[in-house]
């Protein structure tokens, strides 16, 4: 016979004691030896040094268990409830009772949390301020988890919210608290003992109440959240004014500092002003211009917060965080006698001279009727340029695939180089630069877009995409000044290039007489004459106007002070707009016109290598020779 067998034994056939004389000491002559369990095998093991060093350990056992009064006591006794503990307990019990975790024991969920799941091993219960007890602020979160991290009982008890703990640890508050500062837990928000569902009004998470709920641990943010615009509509009983809640989230509370935030510069416009601000439905009930959500995501502003740009301005930049007020009011930072001062927090000067423009595009704004007179041009312009530009080189083509690839005659002797070494190194500099523009400047414009992301990654932390595209501009313009400089230097090319690329009325009829060509009304071809042809005058020309378009209008958004400093608040703008289309414009000119003459065109495919050794190919050469040579180059159709 074991130990404790006999130790039972004894224990049984002892006289009865009487309540009175039932002691802690005598419970645990049997309750404290390890290993003592029921005849069934349930531990009945109690730690008699925890119990005596807990909140109860001066207690008689039989103030818990009550149905007690003789020793030995009966084999099966009943679960002990919250009764024993409203005991001494009276008002927390009362709480517990009326909480959704009472209501749902009171109906028969057992699995609902007692005061034993959430104070701990009921022998062993300490003070909740002590850092022992499972009750203690550090140990909040892992004590809910027990339930609330356990997906078959969400789906069992239908409970809304999936892993709250697991959201909670990642929260700045948990960080907090693991770092050992009493930061908020679950028990801050919930409630202790009188945990409500969020859809009772008298809970401290429903809707309504959030704010005072917050406000317990952000006093000054909760006085500066009342006066708002959201505070107060809130007050008058608007269900959908925006609380605590919908700008930070519940439970997965970040720093406005982390990227993933949703208040964090780059994603609070679209994630969290956006949702409701953007909105047909609340635009229809409370009559704002959803518009402005999409007209500050295609501003500078929100484009370059689109690409991960932290420091560019954002919603709260200029409306403020939690003290947002209607324009009207005096206090409210866009208030036209503050807009001055808001926008010169980044804008040194803005609006000290001139009146600063829309910035959501109003329809009444001169900067928002101009940008779209400036896009409904450029829309037709690029329509016709490009279209125009596409139908001649079908033409071209298809033309000079059904012609027999005999090979061009031989070039005459003596033929003078095309393209100088200082002009090929001209050209290489603009055309790296220009496809570096074309990619970094349109990256700002889809930031989303798959082939941006590799950039766009960079852009929070680094500023690689502006950074990039800043300096591909300077090379550029320095290419382009490098240019002009030879022309005013050089007596030859300013000669050949200045006076050759001049439109004249010779380049109007070689156009129609290449369009009758191509059409079959001719048999030959018109000579280009012997500088350059109509195709090369265009496109020379329209890279120089483009190129001081593209250089005014991307001064003046780079040097943005400068610009809302002396100019009015339109031009930035417009300068965006005119930015913007003219980038198109130039990038399917040099697709659909420069890249066939160079690359598609059958007379010189795979590529005209004159950009790279300064002569051009043997059919570019004959073309420019005088007219006799015609009919050797040039055959007539069939």
């Amino acid at each position: 016979m074991s130990r404790l067998s006999v130790l039972l034994l004894l224990t049984l056939l002892a006289a009865p004691a009487s309540a009175e004389e039932i002691t802690s000491e005598a419970c645990l002559a049997c309750h404290g030896n390890e290993g003592f369990a029921s005849p069934s095998g349930k531990p009945l093991y109690t730690n008699a040094e925890a119990f005596n060093k807990s909140v109860h350990g001066s207690l008689p056992c039989t103030t818990c268990h009550a149905e007690i009064t003789e020793l030995p006591h009966a084999e099966r006794l009943k679960r002990v409830g919250t009764e024993p503990c409203a005991t001494c307990h009276s008002d927390a019990v009362a709480a517990y009772q009326h909480s959704i975790h009472g209501e749902a024991r009171t109906i028969g969920f057992g699995e609902a949390a007692s005061c034993a799941d959430c104070h701990g091993n009921v022998h062993a219960i300490t003070l909740h301020t002590e850092p022992t007890s499972a009750a203690h602020w550090s140990h909040m979160a892992a004590t809910c988890a027990r339930c609330h991290s356990n997906l078959d009982m969400a789906e069992k008890f239908q409970i809304p919210v999936v892993r709250p703990a697991e959201a909670y640890l990642q929260s700045a508050h948990a960080r907090t608290v693991a770092a050992g500062r009493h930061g908020a837990v679950c028990s801050d928000c919930h409630g202790n003992h009188d945990i409500l569902p969020s859809t009772d009004p008298q809970a401290t998470i429903y809707r309504a109440n959030v704010p005072a709920t917050c406000g317990k641990c952000h006093a000054e943010i909760l006085a500066a959240y009342r006066a708002s615009v959201h505070g107060e509509a809130l007050a008058r009983g608007a269900s959908d004014t925006p609380v605590c809640t919908d700008c930070h989230g519940e439970h997965r509370i970040l720093s406005p500092a982390e990227p993933l935030s949703p208040v964090s510069a780059t994603r609070v416009a679209k994630d969290t002003c956006g949702r409701c601000h953007g909105s047909v439905r609340l635009s229809e009930k409370y009559g704002f211009d959803p518009q402005k959500v999409s007209a500050f995501q295609d501003s500078y502003h929100g484009l370059a917060g689109r690409a991960g740009k932290a420091t560019v301005a954002n919603c709260s930049s200029c409306h403020g965080v939690h003290d947002i007020r209607r324009s009207s009011d005096p206090k409210s930072w866009i208030n036209p006698a503050n807009l001055a001062a808001t926008c010169g927090k980044c804008h040194p000067g803005a609006g000290a001279r001139f009146t600063i423009g829309s910035v959501h595009g109003s329809s009444n704004a001169v900067g928002t009727w101009a940008a779209a007179w400036v896009r409904w041009i450029y829309l037709w312009l690029i329509t016709l340029t490009i279209g125009g530009m596409f139908v001649h080189n079908a033409l071209d083509f298809s033309l000079k695939v059904r012609r027999p690839r005999t090979g061009p005659p031989p070039v005459p002797p003596g033929q003078p180089e095309r393209m100088t070494r200082p002009l090929r190194w001209q050209h290489g500099l603009t055309m790296l630069s220009f496809s570096v523009l074309v990619y970094t400047g349109f990256a700002l414009k889809y930031p989303e877009s798959w082939w941006a992301a590799p950039l766009v990654r960079w852009e929070g932390p680094l500023g690689l995409r502006g950074l990039t595209h800043r300096v591909a501009a300077v090379v550029m313009i320095g290419a382009l000044v490098w240019h002009i400089g030879q022309l005013l230097v050089s007596r030859r090319l300013r000669t050949c290039i200045i006076f050759g690329m001049l439109p004249s009325l010779h380049d109007a009829k070689v156009l129609f007489g290449t369009l009758a060509y191509y059409m079959r009304v001719r048999r030959t071809p018109p000579h280009s004459g012997k500088t350059f042809n109509y195709a090369e005058k265009a496109e020379y020309l329209a890279f120089m106007w483009g190129s001081v378009v593209m250089a005014v209008t991307g001064f003046a958004l780079w040097f943005s002070n400068l610009t809302l400093e002396y100019l009015p608040g339109w031009v930035p703008v417009v300068a965006t707009a005119v930015h913007f289309y003219e980038a198109i414009l130039a990038s399917l000119a040099i697709l659909v016109w420069h890249f066939y003459w160079v690359i598609f065109d059958p007379d010189v495919y795979p590529m005209d290598w004159t950009w790279w050794d300064g002569h051009p190919p043997n059919q570019r050469v004959l073309e420019r020779l005088p007219e006799e040579h015609d009919g050797e180059t040039k055959p007539a159709k069939e």
